[in-house]
């Protein structure tokens, strides 16, 4: 048997494999110590955060067109693959000079709690400990695995046991790092051990939504229901990690421009009376014939109550909603105070307490705006100021400052692209201009003249509606649109736009072959 002299330092790519695992370890390290430790970070998702706050104009309507709702989970898989390439890079320049690479992993954990103690939820001392978690595994880690790898040792070629070694090990830290990133994740999704919520005990409304009217529904397949599941309704947020504040320490702040500024615990807000309506609210993200709009029943106290109980000050013209988590929002005042909607702080969606995604413990739904200038979740404080003095989250970057929700339409069924028989087709969908109400809805198909769909009947002026059209079909492609009209009469524009800066405009348009 021959024998051969192993190098003193493993080759390249030996090298930055053992970088990369060592970030592994590093990062399942942090996960499972944040997802232990009472107020500490998550490190990918500061990362996360901090790039989310430093996108460009433009940014968020290019991420949602690629990737919808699966936004986060694609942001969090692009912060693992980045972290990775530079605990590899670290592992090469770990073979000749291995101090400057442990204080290349020193730097990384310098910058990581640096984004950490952004997070207004995060306390230092368990962040730190984190970050010293991370490094620690990192530089241990990448020791031990290099070590294996390449001693300067007489070896027998056959059997290698140093390489199976090393590939064992290597898949140990792998299988360790995949496991402690997945339970750390979780805790911290289920609101880490230490400070679980208690569960929220909601009284009944004082004046509970009327059941939805007798022909409010259509019998057609494949529509979008009239109300949305909890599980169903479309989530667009900056959260990377769901805000989930315990009940006890939570506390709703009316401050600014008031004469007589308040805070109410979670217990004090739910004592007071609370109104149920049904509200349709959209993301100004969403694209014609989109699916990131939904309707509920919600549950809460009215706005204006608790605007009058503060005491408005005159030229208080907006009203900022903040979230436990830094974000805000923004709208006039008049909007909420107006006769003819009721803002609601929500503390139910669909007879349950507000899931964690969709804002729990308490949220804000403005019955006509768009989300990100009203729909607060997560939140905390009630601040009025004026237009001139504040604005919000997504207005610096390019989104308009006051955002009505435009009337809207979508086909439903059939499917864009669909091949159908020759028959009698429903053509249905869902149409939506609150708070105006929608008043009719019209199909075109190809060139000819617009025909009056059958609309359900509407649950509010607040509520999207359902519509259905019965087409008697001949053979060949042909292309559908529809169109609504809104209440105060306004017909939705053939005039296509992009969402920004103020919300998608133009007829949503399918293709389908007849025969």
């Amino acid at each position: 048997m021959s024998v051969t002299e192993r190098p003193a330092a493993p080759g390249r790519r030996m090298s930055a494999l053992c970088g990369a695992l060592a970030g592994a370890a590093a990062l399942g390290a942090a996960e499972l110590v944040a997802g232990l430790l009472p107020g500490a970070a998550s490190l990918v998702v500061a990362i996360g955060d901090l790039a989310i706050s430093l996108q460009p104009p433009g940014a968020k309507q290019f991420v949602v067109d690629l990737f919808g709702e699966a936004d986060k989970l694609v942001l969090n898989l692009l912060i693992l693959a980045v972290a990775l390439a530079g605990a590899a890079v670290l592992g090469v320049m770990a073979r000749t000079r291995p101090t400057l690479a442990r204080f290349g992993f020193g730097v990384a954990g310098v910058g990581a709690l640096a984004a950490s103690l952004r997070d207004p939820l995060a306390s230092p001392l368990p962040t730190l400990l984190v970050v010293v978690a991370a490094v620690v595994a990192a530089i241990g880690t990448l020791r031990w695995l290099l070590r294996l790898a390449g001693p300067a040792r007489p070896i027998a070629e056959m059997p290698d046991w140093g390489r199976r070694r090393f590939i064992g090990t290597s898949l140990a830290v792998a299988g360790s790092a995949l496991a402690g990133g997945w339970l750390g994740r979780g805790l911290l999704d289920r609101g880490r051990l230490a400070s679980a919520p208690r569960a929220a005990t909601i009284p009944g409304s004082i004046t509970p939504a009327p059941s939805p009217p007798p022909g409010a529904s259509m019998a057609v397949d494949g529509i979008s229901p009239i109300v949305t599941s909890n599980p169903d309704f479309y989530r667009i947020d900056t959260a990377l990690l769901v805000p989930r504040p315990g009940l006890d320490e939570w506390r709703l702040r009316v401050s600014g421009m008031v004469d007589r500024p308040f805070e109410l615990t979670y217990d004090d807000l739910v004592r007071l009376p609370l109104h149920e309506q049904y509200v349709t609210i959209a993301c100004v993200s969403n694209e014609v014939g989109g699916d990131l709009i939904g309707n509920a029943r919600w549950s809460g106290v009215r706005l204006k109550e608790l605007l009058e109980r503060a005491g408005v000050q005159p030229g208080a013209t907006q009203i900022v909603g903040r979230s436990v988590d830094g974000w805000t929002a923004g709208f006039p005042t008049a909007w909420a105070l107006a006769d003819e909607r009721e803002a609601l702080v929500a503390v139910q969606m669909n007879g349950e307490p507000l899931p964690a995604d969709h804002g729990s413990p308490a949220r804000l739904i403005v019955p006509g705006l768009y989300g990100y200038v009203s729909a607060t979740k997560w939140l905390t404080e009630i601040e009025l100021t004026t237009l001139e003095a504040f604005d919000a989250y997504w207005v610096p970057l390019g989104w308009a400052k006051e955002a009505p929700i435009l009337t809207q339409s979508r086909i439903d069924v059939p499917r864009n692209g669909a091949r159908l028989d020759v028959e009698s087709v429903a053509v249905a969908g869902v149409a939506w201009a609150p708070d105006r109400g929608v008043s009719g809805v019209e199909i075109q198909v190809d060139e000819s003249g617009w025909r009056p769909a059958e609309l359900s009947v509407p649950i509010s002026d607040a509520t999207w509606v359902q519509f259905v059209y019965r087409w008697e079909a001949t053979a060949g492609e042909h292309m559908l649109r529809v169109r609504a009209i809104d209440g105060a009469g306004e017909v939705q524009t053939d005039r296509r736009t992009r969402p920004p800066p103020d919300g998608a405009r133009g007829h949503h348009t399918i293709i389908v072959q007849v025969g």
